[in-house]
């Protein structure tokens, strides 16, 4: 198994075997609390507020998410793992739409198979790529808006890869680096009430889930669909 790791919308583009998209703070991570549990409904992805409108029409549902120069106020609810999991969210159909890992999962043209990965969900993701057992395997780190490196999705993606090759990890150690990050930030910021501190803790929290998500296409956008994964379904 050959384990690569891109960047941003050019390793997006490039990007081939088996795809995992990783947007840490906090695409992936949201994505991943959307589909705990048995909450139901549609949960899709696209790469604009526009097509998300029409989604959420088409399918009864809400819009969720963030975009560079856009107001909180334009979404139903935030990009924020903390405030969605007060939320009762039975039976909703959700549209999620971000800067960067939504458009990721959509796109991955070279790809046999996307799925979302992050720290939530890191363990399930090694399991899962261990039992399809791909050729090649790319981890795409998402990046701040797409177009420049983030810290959390470049270790994410090398905490995995190194879960894959049994090389030793700390997620205590990234924790505290990640901390301090620009990207991070936001969620220390008190005038961010769409990014509460809450949510760092969130996105750091080492494999909280047993599932992945898989993108599956839809016009303009992608359908996830939750495969549960444990270690004992491993190769």
């Amino acid at each position: 198994m050959i384990v690569n790791i891109v960047e941003c919308f050019a390793g997006v583009r490039r990007a081939k075997g088996l795809v995992v998209v990783i947007d840490v703070f906090r695409s992936s991570t949201v994505a991943c609390f959307l589909a705990a549990g048995d909450r139901g409904g549609d949960y899709i992805a696209t790469n604009s507020l526009d097509q998300a409108r029409k989604f959420a029409k088409e399918y009864g549902g809400k819009v969720l998410g963030e975009l560079e120069g856009v107001g909180a106020e334009a979404f139903d609810y935030n990009n924020s793992p903390f405030q969605l999991d007060q939320l009762d969210l039975a039976g909703q159909a959700l549209v999620h739409v971000t800067n960067a890992g939504t458009w990721g999962m959509m796109h991955c043209s070279e790809a046999d198979e996307v799925i979302v990965g992050c720290f939530v969900n890191a363990a399930a993701v090694v399991n899962y790529i261990r039992r399809q057992a791909p050729e090649t395997v790319t981890l795409v780190a998402m990046g701040t808006n797409g177009d420049m490196r983030a810290q959390e999705d470049m270790m994410c993606a090398m905490f995995i890869k190194n879960e894959l090759e049994n090389y030793p990890n700390s997620i205590k150690t990234l924790k505290t680096f990640l901390a301090g990050v620009d990207s991070a930030g936001k969620f220390f910021d008190e005038s961010r009430t769409d990014c509460p501190q809450e949510d760092f803790d969130l996105c750091m929290d080492l494999n909280r889930f047993d599932f992945v998500l898989k993108a599956e296409p839809l016009p303009g956008g992608v359908r996830l669909k939750k495969i549960t994964v444990s270690a004992s379904e491993t190769a």
